[in-house]
């Protein structure tokens, strides 16, 4: 598919989501095919990390990646000269500044991920970086911050009151959202699984997790928002082409790269 020039691949695809073949794709139908692009990107991400973590874990062998092993794995990957990875210095004068770019992207990501020791990355550590959406550790820490933002009162339990409504100022008043409805709506209807009125760690961990289909549900209503210039509610293949960027860019079509710019 990937190979296909952008009319063609979205063309294939439009065929491939439009499952009772009426030539035209419903949320329902970009919500399916979305979810299960997004449930094959991250097992595969999975089931590839421990192999390539494994292959780079040489020099030693002893269960973490350091950056020297990972920076040499790159760089060979990219058609350098062995001899140059083996001599370079650490500015890298004579590579291309694409590649430049690449290398101070992937340090920014290692001392994120690094959790135990800057200079090298354990296995769950590897696929935090290279897979943020992939790791549950990740995960945990979206939980934490989203608890820092709204748990006001420190009991790492949300109520329906504390999500639905934005805190303002020092005194910690709570200012009504434009969106209060909708997102009293979400805390019910996604948040609140077993309907206690409040949302635990557990409940929050599947409600972030990239692997729980609203998020899905959520992108396909987003696609049809902004590409269905007739209103009907469905796409056709001339409003998908109308907006080849937009779906270039979604997980419909690119999930690793869409993946990959949210984290």
């Amino acid at each position: 598919f990937q190979k296909f020039p952008p009319t063609e691949l979205l063309a294939a695809i439009f065929l491939r989501v439009d499952k009772n073949e009426d030539s035209l794709l419903s949320i329902g139908e970009l919500s399916e095919y979305i979810n299960f692009q997004i449930q094959k990107h991250i097992n595969q991400g999975m089931q590839e990390n421990y192999g390539l973590f494994m292959s780079i874990d040489r020099e030693p062998a002893n269960g973490v990646i350091t950056w020297f092993e990972y920076h040499k794995h790159f760089l060979l990957k990219n058609g350098i000269q062995e001899d140059y990875v083996d001599g370079h210095n650490e500015h890298h004068e004579d590579l291309k500044r694409s590649i430049k770019e690449i290398i101070a992207r992937d340090k920014a990501s290692w001392f994120e991920a690094a959790r135990t020791d800057p200079d090298s990355l354990t296995l769950d550590e590897f696929l935090a970086f290279r897979h943020p959406e992939s790791s549950h550790t990740t995960i945990l820490a979206l939980v934490d911050e989203l608890l820092d933002k709204l748990d006001r009162d420190g009991d790492e339990i949300l109520t329906e009151e504390e999500f639905a409504r934005l805190q303002v100022g020092e005194g910690g008043e709570g200012l009504l959202s434009q969106g209060e409805f909708e997102r009293r709506e979400i805390f019910r209807l996604m948040l609140d699984a077993d309907g206690d009125g409040k949302a635990d760690r557990k409940e929050l961990l599947m409600y972030i997790d990239p692997k729980n289909p609203r998020h899905a549900r959520e992108e396909a209503e987003t696609l049809v928002t902004l590409a269905d210039t007739d209103h009907d509610g469905k796409l056709s293949l001339s409003e998908v082409l109308s907006k080849m960027d937009l779906f270039l860019g979604s997980k419909m079509v690119d999930t690793a790269k869409s993946f990959h710019d949210e984290f």
